[in-house]
């Protein structure tokens, strides 16, 4: 499910600039909810983007889509106990996308759950998540999508380095995003992006910037849905 800013922590913000009243709250909310279908995925993934000042140290990044996953709903779609916890807020749609950096090192699939629930329940969600610390669990990790023909071809879930989810509190959305090597190795020790990217990180995650791909590429990729949420309907649908 379009994951965006993963299980790193809960993510909230004003979808609309501006509104502060409940109404406008309300309507972007549901509004968040529509975009599956009204917008275009190559809005939703543009093939390239820019990830300025997204890599260790603060060095530009640049990731291309290779694959989008057909959308669907999320029966297989996680490892068992990750379905488990996001079961209380149903599964209205799941898009997927996975995409590689400028040296074809790494694969990184980001995801947008779009849900059925209300902001009650996505509060409560994203309340568990940061109280029980959900997101650094190895057993957690969200799934990987492995493109046949592609570098992300052995993108398995043994390959699984650095991950991120973010359970959005203003939409019905919980966006994430898994990281890994292109070239199929398996990983012993993932690590979470919010730790994989602490100055001084020594995992073979961290060192190679995995958490920096997993973070910077779901950031964008939820920045882009809220400019989509905040945009005229006809400007949308074009």
């Amino acid at each position: 499910m379009l994951g965006v800013g993963l299980i790193g922590g809960a993510v909230t913000g004003s979808w609309l600039a501006g509104d502060d009243g409940d109404g406008g709250s309300r309507g972007a909310f549901a509004a968040a909810g529509a975009l599956w279908h009204s917008v275009p995925v190559d809005r939703l993934f543009p093939p390239t983007v820019q990830g300025q000042g997204a890599g260790p140290g603060g060095a530009d990044r640049t990731w291309t889509r290779i694959a989008v996953a057909p959308d669907s709903g999320c029966k297989g779609a996680f490892d068992p106990l990750l379905g488990k916890a996001l079961a209380p807020v149903g599964c209205q749609r799941l898009i997927r996308a996975t995409y590689t950096d400028a040296t074809q090192s790494y694969v990184t699939t980001v995801g947008l759950l779009f849900t059925d629930a209300d902001a009650t329940a996505m509060d409560s969600l994203a309340e568990r998540f940061r109280d029980e610390k959900l997101g650094d669990r190895t057993d957690l990790m969200p799934r990987p999508y492995a493109a046949k023909d592609t570098a992300a071809a052995d993108f398995g879930t043994k390959q699984r380095a650095s991950w991120t989810v973010s359970v959005l509190t203003d939409a019905p959305v919980v966006v994430y995003a898994v990281s890994g090597w292109a070239d199929g190795r398996t990983v012993d020790t993932p690590q979470p992006a919010a730790e994989a990217t602490k100055s001084g990180a020594t995992t073979p995650a961290a060192q190679a910037g995995l958490g920096n791909e997993a973070q910077g590429l779901a950031d964008r990729i939820e920045r882009a849905l809220r400019k989509d949420v905040s945009s005229p309907a006809a400007e949308r649908s074009s």
